[in-house]
């Protein structure tokens, strides 16, 4: 295996992601995202962790299993899963807490997907990629990037600044389940999930978050944070 070139550093912040092999879908449909969002609350967890790669979880049962004492080896801050790729905002509680994270994250949910699907072999495009976030104007736009992300699903034209209709791209963001974003605007979705604390005291309440998202539909330039965002 190649060595990595970054080298994550307990309590840094660091942009993940990943996509299928050849762009294929890996989310088919809603229980695989939900099997998705299980594994993330699962695997970041230093305890071992049961063998579940193929029980599709419900809607509340990761909740559930939030009511045991885990030993976070992540702060998932921010997500989105989208049908053939994810984003990550991570900060590691200690140095090889993300590389034991993603590991059993992407292990775990390959083999779930390959078992449902009847199929063998590599399910993401290669290792997955990650940035170190150390510019402040980096670190200001990339939650607000990442949870705009699923408007590429009904809304491409926002990425080249061409969005027109502001609210209902926003309602499609609020009421997007697979990501972060209704959490961090309190609209209670996967909390047990992220660690929202850090980025709540950045960017302030609920309805100041909201408020921030729909201002950057409006403004953000993707250009300025090109060299992060990893697509």
């Amino acid at each position: 295996m190649p060595i990595r070139k970054i080298q994550f550093v307990e309590g840094e912040i660091y942009h993940i992601y990943n996509r299928g092999v050849e762009k294929r879908n890996i989310f088919m449909e809603e229980k695989d995202y939900l099997r998705a969002i299980h594994d993330m609350y699962e695997f970041n967890d230093e305890n071992p962790t049961d063998n579940l790669y193929y029980r599709s979880p419900s809607l509340t049962s990761y909740e559930t299993r939030s009511r045991k004492v885990r030993k976070m080896i992540v702060e998932i801050l921010a997500f989105a899963l989208m049908p053939n790729h994810y984003h990550f905002l991570l900060r590691p509680i200690h140095d090889k807490g993300i590389s034991k994270f993603m590991h059993k994250f992407g292990l775990g949910y390959a083999m779930y997907f390959n078992k449902k699907y009847e199929r063998s072999g590599t399910l993401f495009q290669g290792p997955f990629r990650a940035i170190h976030i150390e510019r402040e104007a980096h670190f200001l736009h990339l939650p607000f990037y990442i949870h705009a992300n699923p408007l590429d699903i009904k809304f491409p034209e926002w990425r080249d600044g061409r969005l027109k209709n502001y609210r209902a791209a926003m309602n499609y963001l609020e009421t997007y389940r697979w990501s972060s974003f209704p959490d961090y605007i309190g609209k209670r979705n996967f909390p047990s999930v992220t660690s929202r604390g850090f980025l709540s005291s950045v960017f302030g309440s609920p309805k100041e978050y909201q408020k921030t998202t729909f201002q950057l539909l409006k403004e953000m330039n993707l250009s300025e944070i090109e060299d992060v965002i990893l697509e």
